[in-house]
């Protein structure tokens, strides 16, 4: 019963927080790997159903606020179809340390970079967005993104997020397309763990941190509207930054 009812609060809290700014959800295989014990391919399997969950309702309302770039989202998730497909395949021959490491390194990196630049004018923000306009860099991007978040368990937007605010897309409309990504990186993810599970031992945990994430998810992304967008980037970037730090350095 405790583990329930510590699984239900983890995934309300942290998918609060995805519906919020995208970012967290990378903290659910730590909490079930830390604090439940499972093993790896629990965690991710039930990691990855909670981030489709998000990403259909985080979307829905993202969309809703007219913060959801879905043509956009939609080429950058075909690449990312694939790349999730690899990185479950690849995560039983590649160190899970060293695809790790890339991670944070990727996010420290992104984060400083949101910190530290400043907004851009529209003519200068249409040259930097210029080159997702391209059909190869945006399913190449989608692809390598995709394949590192299923292979570490990482949730898409903590590492997709960043780089699409770096590149100069609006933070809510970056949320919004990161949050719409993850499900395409989820769905073959979920899919390729849960074959590595025995669905009757996870099946009733599985249940319970789907209601309850897709619950925080929904409260989170409706308020997501509420808050200053400069407040949003600078939390999200210091809030990247002090994850990596803290990863890299553990």
């Amino acid at each position: 019963m405790t583990a329930f009812i510590l699984t239900a609060a983890a995934n309300l809290a942290i998918g609060a927080c995805v519906g919020l700014c995208g970012v967290a959800g990378f903290l659910l295989p730590m909490f079930y790997t830390a604090c439940l014990h499972l093993g790896v391919a629990e965690s991710l399997a039930l990691s990855f159903a909670a981030f489709v969950i998000s990403g259909i309702l985080g979307a829905v309302n993202y969309q809703r606020a007219g913060n959801l770039d879905l043509f956009f989202g939609i080429r950058l998730s075909m690449g990312s179809l694939a790349g999730a497909i690899a990185g479950v395949r690849l995560n039983l021959i590649i160190p899970e340390e060293q695809v790790k490491l890339i991670l944070y390194l990727v996010v420290l990196l992104s984060g400083i970079s949101i910190l530290v630049r400043r907004d851009a004018k529209s003519g200068q923000r249409g040259s930097r967005t210029g080159m997702l306009k391209s059909l190869p860099v945006t399913l190449l991007l989608g692809a390598v993104t995709g394949c590192i978040c299923s292979l570490s368990g990482a949730g898409g937007p903590i590492l997709v997020m960043p780089l699409l605010v770096v590149m100069g897309i609006p933070v809510r409309t970056a949320v919004g397309v990161a949050l719409f990504n993850s499900i395409f990186i989820g769905l073959p993810a979920a899919a390729g763990y849960l074959t590595q599970c025995e669905i009757r031992t996870i099946g009733p945990a599985l249940v319970t941190a789907l209601i309850s994430h897709g619950i925080g998810v929904w409260f989170g992304s409706v308020k997501a509207v509420c808050i200053n967008q400069t407040l949003l980037k600078r939390g999200i970037a210091v809030f990247s930054i002090a994850i990596a730090l803290w990863k890299l350095t553990a």
